[in-house]
């Protein structure tokens, strides 16, 4: 007869992480800071599509990995149905008390699944796909899922104001809408901005809404002596990118793909650039002024709430060639540049580190499972 377990039972919070791609982007980023900083609160278990790096890191955080064949951004009916009954088989299988989802395809599908199954769900908003920069049809697909979609979220995460005001347009109840600002943690890697400019950098998807043309444009334009260029990223846009970028300046722009270690990429530049259509709260931003760089970035809502209101960086109109091409030559400017990095490096200290997003998103995961163990007992039901 075997003996009873001496082992005490686990009684972290049971959490799925759910996320349309495994690829490393923001959104992706994000979830692993998430995976980390909670592990001693939670029991994590990912589900995500693709096959990409999400899932290795993931699994070295400490949770466990489902992987999603069927779920990607494909806008087929049918592949969505497919995908939602492997989404609830996963689920049945990892027994959440919670599903946190990620990402529009995901948070669309992890929202219905986590209903059909009596459990409450958080979801995150990386950036609503309905803003004015967006394509008609894009902005009113968009817009009506997430209203159809709104009854069925226990708790929204906005990841900034912008993205909150946003919100008041769907029929959700402002009592169940968060603001938590993306944080990052520390590293000891830091650019040394009194050198002369001979490097900026911008990481990025080469997809919409990022415009690494409007960025190597300007930084043609901007005809500075001796500085390079270096848009590290992957991306259906990519190849098209280097073309352009060879008869823009050769030698002098350069796409590596993507950057296995940021940091000291971010490290070896003197300022940093993200020129983009439309923007939720970008880690790549937060991640340059954490190094100390300044950064230069189309005016955007969340971004004007990173560099608060334009005191520590620069922001540049959207679509704007020219004045980008402008801001980046103000970098040049020693003075200029040291100022821009040591006010944007002291805001990020102060306004957007790990631990506060953590212990926030936290107090939410409490909020949405409830003030006892209702949710918990319906989630029970279904298993």
């Amino acid at each position: 007869m075997a003996l009873p377990s001496t082992n005490p039972p686990d009684r972290r919070l049971r959490v799925a992480f759910l996320i349309t791609q495994s690829e490393i982007g923001g959104a992706q980023a994000h979830v692993l800071d998430l995976l980390r900083a909670l592990r001693g609160r939670v029991a994590a278990t990912l589900l995500a599509g693709g096959d990409g790096p999400l899932l290795e890191r993931a699994r070295a955080a400490g949770a466990t990995v489902i992987r999603l064949p069927l779920l990607d951004n494909a806008l087929s009916p049918l592949r969505a149905a497919a995908a939602l009954r492997q989404l609830l088989r996963a689920l049945r299988e990892a027994r959440p008390d919670l599903v946190h989802a990620h990402s529009a395809k995901a948070g669309a599908l992890g929202r219905v699944a986590a209903r059909l199954l009596g459990l409450p769900v958080v979801y995150t908003v990386h950036g609503f796909a309905f803003k004015p920069a967006a394509p008609m049809r894009q902005r009113l697909a968009a817009r009506a899922s997430e209203c159809v979609l709104a009854p069925l979220t226990t708790r929204m995460i906005c990841v900034a104001e912008a993205e909150r005001e946003l919100s008041r347009g769907l029929h959700v109840a402002q009592d169940k809408v968060s603001v938590i600002r993306n944080g990052i943690g520390d590293t000891a890697l830091q650019a040394d901005t009194s050198r002369p400019l001979r490097r900026i950098v911008m990481v990025a998807r080469f997809a919409a809404p990022k415009r690494p043309d409007l960025a190597m444009r300007a930084f043609a334009r901007a005809a500075l002596p001796d500085c390079e260029l270096v848009i590290a990223g992957e991306g259906p846009q990519l190849e098209a990118m280097r073309t352009l970028a060879a008869g823009l300046a050769p030698a002098r722009i350069r796409l590596p793909g993507a950057e296995q270690d940021v940091p000291a990429l971010l490290a070896s530049a003197q300022a940093f650039v993200l020129a983009s259509d439309h923007e939720g709260f970008p880690l790549s931003v937060l991640e340059a002024m954490r190094a100390g760089l300044p950064v230069v970035a189309t005016d955007l809502p969340g971004i004007r709430e990173q560099l608060d209101g334009g005191r520590c960086g620069l922001l540049v109109p959207a679509d704007d060639e020219e004045a980008l091409a402008q801001a980046l030559r103000r970098l040049a400017d020693d003075a200029e540049r040291m100022r821009l990095g040591q006010t944007g490096q002291a805001r990020w200290r102060s306004h957007f580190g790990l631990d506060a997003m953590a212990d926030a998103t936290w107090a939410v995961y409490q909020q949405a499972v409830g003030s006892g163990a209702a949710a918990l007992r319906r989630a029970g039901s279904t298993r």
